[in-house]
């Protein structure tokens, strides 16, 4: 399904060190990219994607031109101008899909209010995350993106429904893929703790372990490897908050009040962590 045509709302902290012109990008690539491990788009990566994506990679095969236009789009993503770094990505088809499904779906999760039109943007992001995993299933967030979309939808349909529809398994399919892939993608290790944890919250242990394989022990190792590789990412702590919350409820508010308080104070590297350390904020009002 399309996402209707709507207008996308403007990131409200627009900041000037977001801004990765020229060079500034590859420098702070390592930082920027760590809970994704997304490779840094240069010529040599361009011709690998176009290689592998075949029939399926952009017209032309120039892998300088596919290089820039996919730094031009993280630019766009770091910088807050989510509309433009979606376009531009889905413009390239498959090996644009991650980073046009990461706009869509931070955006959505953050700018958008109407939950039918954020559930659209997550089923948008998740179709064009199937693409990819079928032209470059050997990409570890050709995977996560489809996992994080239709994790995110789930969470907005609710969890029970979800799991009636069937959508747990894929997901988890999904986050086992891109794990299998990158060990140290730090968000498929906070987002596999997280699915643990929802489908224990929703169904109880012993149902979550027999039908899903949902471990408390499992969620918490993965977010402690979460953790440890991205400490300095403020959705490492929210995440870890809100494990908390559906492992222990009032047991652990105090802790899960600290992880949120340690997102909120980190220094945002872009427009994404300041959303993520935002949202962080709110949560201690």
């Amino acid at each position: 399904m399309a996402a209707k045509k709507t207008a996308w709302a403007r990131f409200p902290h627009p900041d000037k060190s977001f801004d990765y012109a020229g060079d500034k990008l590859k420098k702070a690539w390592p930082a920027l990219h760590a809970g994704d491990v997304e490779p840094f788009p240069d010529d040599k990566r361009a011709g690998a994607l176009i290689k592998a994506a075949g029939k399926a990679a952009p017209k032309g095969g120039d892998a300088a031109a596919l290089a820039q236009s996919l730094q031009d789009a993280w630019r766009d993503f770091h910088r807050g101008d989510f509309q433009q770094a979606f376009e531009a990505g889905s413009a390239l088809g498959p090996v644009g899909a991650s980073v046009a499904c990461k706009a869509l779906a931070i955006h959505a999760s953050y700018l958008v209010d109407d939950e039918d039109e954020q559930l659209r943007r997550y089923e948008q992001a998740g179709k064009l995350a199937e693409a990819a995993i079928a032209a470059l299933p050997a990409e570890a967030n050709s995977h996560y993106r489809f996992a994080h979309a239709m994790g995110r939808y789930s969470q907005g349909i609710s969890i029970a429904k979800a799991l009636k529809m069937g959508l747990a398994g894929k997901v988890r399919k999904a986050l086992d893929q891109t794990l299998e892939l990158a060990p140290k993608h730090a968000e498929a290790q906070a987002a596999m703790a997280l699915y643990h944890a929802e489908i224990i919250d929703k169904v109880g242990a012993l149902v979550g372990g027999l039908t899903y394989g949902a471990k408390a022990a499992a969620a918490e190792k993965h977010m402690a490897t979460a953790l440890k590789l991205t400490p300095s990412s403020p959705i490492t702590h929210v995440e870890h908050a809100n494990l908390l919350l559906l492992l222990h409820g009032e047991k652990k508010e105090d802790q899960a009040a600290a992880a949120f308080e340690k997102a909120a104070k980190l220094k945002a590297r872009d427009a994404m962590e300041a959303l993520d350390a935002g949202f962080a904020r709110d949560q201690l009002e």
